[in-house]
């Protein structure tokens, strides 16, 4: 770290995350936990799932997140007829006859999948290669995606007629797995008094891509201690089962473990957890702090813990 520099850019940081936050909060009611996790994503430069039954404001947040980002914006519906050129565009043949690449909504910087697993795998998968590479191939030919860019996603729980499970695959794209909680009853009578009068709240814009993009280097250059870093590792290790790290809470509950993805999203997270709350460096609180929405869709729970009403959750937290 450049010390004098980042040290500014550390503070520089924290007022844009109080900005960001209270624009947000403007809008959002009670949402504070989900509202960080989804600010942590986008600093780390992660995509995130939102998961919740529905008018929960999954798709208000991501719409006010939008709005006080100066960036460019797409809403894509999933929907069991979607195709996946829906998503990334498809080929034309232009006056010439010649064939034009016609750009699909992927081609912004926020990107709201809403309702994901609505539609099929095959049309989920056209995300894969954009959330990862930062790009799509259509016929041969590579198009970079402008940075930054993050994939919003609202899912509602599997439980409900007409969804699809996302692969492991899609699912190990994401930094983080936030759920949303029904609000409470103070927070619920507030949020009916707001949406049901005149009040007209303006978002204002706070922040701009180039200082994202700055953000997200900062956090990059964010030092880690070994043992807070072997700390990470460590936890990832414990979740997967029959292995020589494995926790006995995993060989008894889980089919399969976390993969190195989630060691990597954990440190970045820590890092900019640790930077949000003033500190110049993670330690292992921070990385705990993170630690559940990092890992709680990366685990597959077998049978035994299914039959025993046992969560992910309840895992991450025995091996915490």
């Amino acid at each position: 770290m450049n010390q004098i520099n980042d040290v500014e850019v550390v503070k520089s940081l924290q007022s844009a995350y109080d900005k960001l936050s209270g624009e947000i909060k403007k809008i959002i009611i009670g949402q504070d936990q989900i509202i960080r996790e989804v600010i942590i994503s986008i600093f780390s430069n992660g995509h995130c799932l939102l998961v919740g039954v529905p008018g929960l404001a999954k798709t208000l947040l991501v719409n006010s997140i939008a709005q006080v980002l100066k960036l460019q914006y797409k809403r894509i519906q999933f929907t069991p007829d979607l195709m996946p050129s829906d998503i990334i565009g498809t080929e034309i043949l232009d006056k010439e006859r010649n064939f034009k690449f016609n750009k699909g909504p992927v081609f912004a910087n926020i990107i709201l999948a809403d309702e994901i697993n609505r539609t099929p795998p095959k049309t989920q998968a056209a995300l894969l290669e954009a959330m990862q590479e930062r790009a799509v191939t259509v016929a041969g030919i590579r198009y970079k995606l402008d940075d930054p860019f993050f994939v919003l996603a609202t899912q509602n729980p599997i439980e409900q007629e007409g969804t699809y499970p996302l692969p492991e695959a899609q699912l190990d794209r994401f930094m983080f797995n936030i759920k949303l909680d029904y609000p409470e009853f103070t927070q619920e009578i507030e949020i009916v008094r707001n949406t049901t009068s005149d009040i007209n709240v303006i978002l204002n814009n706070v922040i701009s891509a180039e200082e994202i993009l700055n953000y997200q280097s900062l956090i990059r250059r964010i030092p880690i201690n070994n043992n807070v870093l072997e700390y990470a590792v460590n936890l990832s290790s414990k979740t997967r089962p029959n292995t020589k790290m494995a926790h006995k809470t995993s060989n008894n509950f889980l089919n399969w473990g976390a993969g190195p993805r989630a060691s990597q999203y954990l440190v970045i997270g820590a890092k900019t957890y640790a930077v949000l709350n003033g500190k110049f460096s993670p330690d292992i609180e921070d990385i705990k702090a993170v630690a559940l929405p990092v890992l709680r869709h990366r685990i597959v729970k077998n049978y035994k813990a299914e039959a025993e009403n046992i969560s992910a959750d309840d895992i991450i937290n025995e091996l915490l």
